[in-house]
């Protein structure tokens, strides 16, 4: 190949997917008029259904957030319940446009796959639950234990690597469903469940009136950022999920939520005024309206509303923002500016 051709051939890899003529995933959504967001079995929470089919959690709202970049329409979302062996394969396929699964981010599954991570949306921790009845204080009593846990998951790894580095024993049980593997561990069928604290306390607060007669050990296996997941090959979808979570991030910043988001159509802050729309340009490179990230905010809210309504103190989860908090809060999340 001459230098001429590869200049070419570089410089057609820096025009969109759309403009090559390739379909790309917002083609796709807009075409069909709908998102399709592959989701959990099943995850107070997170991601979970009633009774009517109607679904709701923090991986949710952000299946929700994602439509309304896209499409305006938050509700304009199909989901699609997945197990852990079914996730990868299923957003490779092109079955779901995207992954939003308490999925946790590792090197091979980022650089192995052909899928990527864009943002982190939960920073999560893997650990043991127990009964209480058992009186165990800590994992480290767990030798010889029987373990319940998913294949296909970092969480069998993990234990693998956890008993053997503490030089102990125990048994899996492996069942793939997630509902399944739950009602093993609450018939007796294992002593002990691994998982993601998040969806630990998820488990433990279906447990209408017996919450209490479970345990979440103290110890973290290890650290577990959950992402959102998308196909590599598609860098404007790739970007478009990306700052949907970082406009929800930085709307909480700068004190904007979904009730009070009008309120801020006259302000002088460049910041803000970039975020929302009201200076023209933030969509262009997106390829969206410039209100998309304004769609989004006066669709779920932001980061801590997304929590609050989902996961934290006043709703069965009982989870405190900790870690999950924004960088002057003493948390990890930290949104890039939008200029």
């Amino acid at each position: 190949m001459t230098l001429a051709a590869v200049g070419a051939a570089a410089a057609l890899s820096l025009v969109p997917a759309s403009a090559q003529g390739q379909n790309t995933t917002v083609d796709t959504i807009k075409k069909r008029g709908q998102m399709v967001c592959g989701v959990s079995q099943g995850s107070a929470g997170l991601s979970l259904a009633d009774n009517q089919g109607r679904w709701s959690g923090l991986d949710v709202d952000f299946c929700k957030a994602f439509a309304a970049a896209v499409l305006n329409a938050p509700d304009k979302v199909r989901y699609v319940p997945l197990s852990s062996q079914q996730r990868f394969p299923a957003l490779q396929s092109g079955e779901i446009d995207v992954l939003n699964r308490n999925t946790t981010v590792t090197s091979g599954r980022d650089a192995g796959m052909n899928v990527t991570a864009p943002a982190i949306v939960f920073y999560d921790g893997q650990g043991f639950m127990v009964p209480k009845k058992l009186g165990v204080k800590s994992a480290k009593d767990l030798d010889g234990a029987q373990v319940c846990v998913q294949p296909g998951t970092s969480n069998e790894q993990n234990l693998v690597d956890w008993f053997a580095t503490h030089k102990m024993q125990y048994r899996a049980v492996v069942i793939e469903n997630l509902v399944e593997l739950e009602k093993a561990f609450y018939a007796g069928r294992c002593d002990v469940y691994l998982s993601d604290a998040s969806t630990l306390a998820a488990s433990r607060s279906s447990r209408a009136g017996h919450a209490d007669d479970f345990v979440i050990l103290p110890e973290r296996v290890n650290k577990s950022p959950l992402s959102p997941w998308v196909r590599d090959s598609d860098s404007q979808w790739i970007d478009i999920v990306k700052w949907t979570v970082h406009a929800v991030v930085t709307a909480e910043e700068l004190g904007i939520t979904a009730k009070n988001i009008d309120s801020f159509s006259n302000s002088k802050d460049p910041q803000v005024r970039r975020l929302l729309g009201i200076d023209a340009g933030i969509g262009k490179s997106f390829g969206l309206s410039d209100k998309w990230a304004y769609n989004v905010i006066k669709a779920v809210g932001n980061y801590g509303e997304i929590w609050d309504r989902n996961v934290g103190p006043k709703t069965p989860l009982k989870l405190e923002r900790g870690q999950n908090a924004l960088w002057n809060k003493g948390g990890l999340f930290y949104a890039p500016p939008f200029q």
